[in-house]
């Protein structure tokens, strides 16, 4: 099966998604497909999660306990959100190479390290292969563009996401459902799912 997977380096749950969940999928074709964030919650007219100072806390707490009980590694950078884009045109200019994505993740949820860190930033980008100038690529930056069109398109309204067969399968929490999604299908066109698609709303 083909499945499309939408995330964004700002995000410790794609991180996450990627490092520890995705490795379970046999027999999975993915897609990788960087999306800016910030624009899905624009559109879909969302606060981030860093954006209310009580879910601040408690998802950074979350994602911690999360890192630990997987055994993935992590650390937390210095400050969050910060501006992803480097890291997403840095995808888009190296084709969404897994070793790319993989080592662009750990820059930031294992090093703990910012596209803002000069330094650093030079030195990864180097080592990667790419230079500022393709990361200003108006080919790049125009991908990534439709990356997140198409994402909103498909209904895509957060990070990180899995699209198989029209449907979306959001989070950590949604892995499971996505999982069994891969074993029978057809559980999301039974009648209580497509009651549930229509259901009303009330207030």
């Amino acid at each position: 099966m083909h499945v499309d997977w939408y995330f964004d380096f700002v995000s410790p749950f794609s991180y996450l998604q990627w490092a520890h969940q995705l490795p379970q999928l046999d027999d999975v074709e993915i897609s990788c497909k960087p999306v800016l964030f910030a624009g899905l919650l624009k559109h879909w007219g969302q606060k981030g999660p860093a954006e209310i100072s009580a879910k601040r806390k408690f998802t950074y707490r979350h994602v911690l306990w999360q890192a630990r009980r997987y055994g993935v590694p992590f650390r937390l950078p210095a400050a969050h959100p910060f501006n992803p884009l480097p890291l997403l045109r840095a995808s888009i200019a190296l084709d969404n190479r897994p070793n790319a994505i993989d080592r662009l993740f750990a820059y930031v949820w294992q090093d703990g390290q910012l596209p803002s860190d000069a330094e650093p930033w030079q030195r990864l980008c180097k080592a990667l292969g790419i230079t500022e100038d393709r990361l200003k690529d108006p080919a790049v930056k125009q991908a990534l563009h439709e990356s997140g069109d198409e994402a909103i398109e498909r209904g895509v309204f957060g990070v990180p996401s899995l699209v198989a067969g029209g449907n979306v399968f959001w989070g950590l929490d949604g892995f499971a459902f996505f999982q069994d999604y891969l074993a029978d299908p057809g559980i999301a066109t039974t009648p209580e799912m497509r009651a549930a698609d229509e259901l009303p709303i009330g207030v």
